[in-house]
């Protein structure tokens, strides 16, 4: 939890930045999260291009299939040989489907921590605040890590008690405590509780919806692309993810419902995008393009040898095919000699048997 509380003390920077020209929560989370996508974008290519690799070895891995439809241990080994062959990772495209977890947790500590991680007060002066709200009556109901948040929505109501802050900090909880309106909700409360009238049940359910459309037109995209449904941890994120989305928004400030609603639609815009100008088929080509041009590259790096060392080498090739000739010869004399001799000796034995036999 420290990690993920000190990555969103980072990206409050932003959230401060971006809040500081629009004075509203609601559009700082918009821009962060369009800011976020443009900074990723690099990973959203590497997952195309895993996806083209993977299209073009679906044939190659639907003959394994066939040959190895009664060993699967034999199949599952024969398959790593060919992805390693190919260069091609499975699971890349995991990466990319886990990164708006950790950034969603980083938002998380940014709202509910907003004096410590979006203002960046002192945290010594963090905790008296909290300290003294704790033991305000009515104000404790929520947990420890939403005193900051009741610091927040209630400000206006104990300003005056907050001595531990300065005037200037004073003045950015202040200003700071307005922009949480959006569209007629209230980015500070908590669906969960809430009443039907305050239209924040919405969050939950936008949330939901918007991350399990998003995760089904990814699957058919990679269906229609490799002609293979999503497997390991991508089938499970296609079905867990939205369920966990509609979860945390239902029981977290909405703002982190909001900006899970806002990531799905984004991550959605920019898939069609990708899909439009850096297709699976045009990744492709263009990794086949790649590797012609560094083949041509390596053959060009490849020198000729100066005619001097080119006639060298031709000497040395004719002077051992001379001596080959000179040793087959050799090689032929020799055995016309032993067949001489055979016949020469051929025969000592018939007169030997002639003898025998007129001994007898």
């Amino acid at each position: 939890m420290g990690i993920f509380n000190v990555f969103g003390s980072i990206l409050g920077y932003l959230l401060w930045f971006l809040y500081t020209i629009f004075r509203n929560y609601g559009i700082a989370i918009i821009l962060f999260t369009i800011v976020l996508k443009i900074a990723l974008f690099p990973t959203s290519l590497k997952q195309q291009r895993s996806m083209a690799s993977q299209s073009k070895l679906s044939e190659k891995q639907k003959e394994l299939q066939k040959k190895y439809a009664n060993n699967r241990q034999k199949y599952n080994e024969e398959l790593s040989k060919l992805y390693e062959k190919e260069g091609v990772n499975p699971t890349s495209g995991c990466l990319t489907t886990l990164l708006p977890f950790p950034i969603m947790l980083g938002i998380y500590y940014s709202v509910i921590m907003p004096l410590s991680n979006t203002l960046h007060i002192a945290s010594e002066t963090v905790q008296k605040a909290t300290d003294y709200i704790s033991k305000i009556p009515g104000m404790t109901s929520t947990g420890g890590i939403y005193s900051e948040l009741q610091i927040i929505r209630n400000f206006s109501a104990v300003r005056e008690n907050l001595t531990m802050f300065s005037q200037a900090d004073l003045a950015k909880i202040e200003d700071f405590s307005k922009g949480f309106k959006f569209l007629g909700l209230d980015l500070l409360s908590t669906p969960r509780g809430a009443a039907f009238s305050t239209l924040l049940w919405l969050i939950p359910v936008l949330s939901f919806l918007s991350s399990f459309a998003f995760q089904i037109y990814t699957m058919i995209y990679q269906k229609k692309t490799t002609g293979q449904n999503p497997q390991g941890c991508m089938l499970v994120l296609t079905f867990v993810f939205p369920f966990l989305s509609l979860w945390w928004a239902y029981t977290m400030p909405a703002a982190v419902g909001f900006y899970w609603i806002t990531s799905s639609l984004t991550s959605w815009a920019q898939s069609l995008v990708t899909n439009r100008y850096f297709s699976a088929a045009q990744m492709t080509a263009k990794i086949e393009a790649q590797r012609a041009v560094t083949l041509e590259l390596a053959e060009a790096a490849v020198r000729p040898l100066p005619a001097a060392e080119q006639k060298k080498i031709a000497d040395r090739l004719s002077a051992g095919q001379n001596q080959q000739e000179k040793n087959g010869a050799k090689q032929d004399k020799n055995a016309n000699k032993q067949g001489k001799n055979k016949k020469k000796s051929g025969s000592g034995p018939s007169d030997s048997n002639a003898y025998i036999g007129t001994k007898k």
